[in-house]
């Protein structure tokens, strides 16, 4: 539940650490030109859960690197949908992956990847990015979740980089303010890189975005992930005991709020630990001591000069209320019970 401090450099170089086997991003242009190519289903589970768990970061999930990591690496990741699949072999792309690329922030995948891994993202990569009509850049669709996608037209233009994000308030049109003020309040926790004219201060704690819905931190993808430290606080407590109202917040906790509180209410994962301020750990007695008036008015509006952002925007009223019973029941009651909402 954490969304808006983060210093830019940090981030990077605490990304570039840590997920250095998860972020590959250039993909140099082959000498060959091998047409062997396997059609893969997009709704599979192999080559697109390999790469938006390994590759995104730099390549971002519509394969342009459009993204915020792209923005500060030399040479920048490829832009896979402008790749010409003619020209960059399969071949090529699989000893990338397999080796890396000297010279470019590229890491061999070979030590974490299996052979047949390594296929099968790059065939998702050249089958979804590069080829045909292209169906995963199409991403703000009803079969991705998206319904009525238009009502956030306004903000299209700060989302594409055609208006600068820092442009000066009263140099926007009615029209552009408010697109500009959705753009901050829903787009940006995915978009995360807007155009702005002036990059500001190198060391300036930036907003910090995070993937939902259509992302997990947690998958079990190889074995190196799955023995870090950090996973101890990503599992989720059992549910079966809870009542309704408590399960569905128990899924809305750890879809919207574990990503920075962890999934054990602790913030000890890894983005809780490099966030700074550090996110709250909701078992600790200062959550216990606040009433859920309190409690519900931070998630509703946020906490200005920390990473937690406004939720109001994203769930109503009863649902925030349902994280409150999840919250107060299991990672409370040993001090404190269940109080009413």
């Amino acid at each position: 539940m954490a969304s808006s401090t983060f210093t830019a450099h940090a981030m990077i170089a605490a990304s570039c650490l840590f997920l250095l086997a998860l972020s590959p991003p250039v993909m140099a242009a082959p000498a060959d030109n091998t047409q062997a190519q396997v059609t893969v289903d997009t709704n599979t589970t192999g080559g697109k859960k390999i790469y938006e768990f390994y590759c995104y970061q730099c390549h971002a999930y519509a394969g342009d690197a459009r993204t915020l990591a792209s923005t500060w690496l030399d040479p920048q990741p490829r832009n896979f949908t402008i790749s010409d699949p003619q020209t960059l072999s399969r071949d090529r792309m699989i000893n990338a992956v397999s080796s890396g690329r000297t010279g470019t922030a590229m890491t061999a995948f070979s030590s974490v990847l299996s052979g047949d891994e390594i296929k099968a993202v790059v065939d998702y990569i050249r089958t979804n990015f590069m080829s045909g009509n292209k169906p995963l850049l199409h991403y703000h669709t009803p079969e991705n979740g998206w319904n009525n996608h238009d009502r956030y037209r306004d903000a299209f233009p700060f989302a594409s980089g055609e208006i600068a994000l820092d442009t000066p308030w009263e140099q926007l049109t009615p029209q552009q303010r408010n697109g500009k003020q959705l753009f901050m309040q829903s787009c940006i926790s995915c978009h995360d890189r807007a155009r702005v004219n002036n990059e500001g201060p190198v060391w300036e704690l930036r907003a910090l975005s995070f993937p939902r819905k259509h992302y997990t931190h947690t998958a079990p993808v190889d074995v190196i992930s799955g023995a870090s430290p950090y996973a101890l606080h990503d599992r989720q407590p059992e549910t079966e005991t809870l009542s309704k109202a408590q399960q569905r917040g128990a899924q809305l906790y750890q879809d919207n709020c574990a990503f920075c509180h962890a999934a054990d209410g602790t913030a000890r994962n890894w983005i809780g630990s490099f966030l700074e301020p550090r996110p709250r750990d909701l078992t600790g007695e200062q959550i216990a001591d606040l009433d859920n008036g309190r409690l519900r008015a931070v998630i509703m509006d946020g906490i200005e000069g920390t990473s937690m952002p406004a939720w109001k925007h994203v769930l109503d009223k009863d649902q925030i209320g349902d994280i409150l019973d999840y919250i107060r029941r299991v990672f409370l009651q040993p001090q404190h019970g269940v109080t009413e909402r």
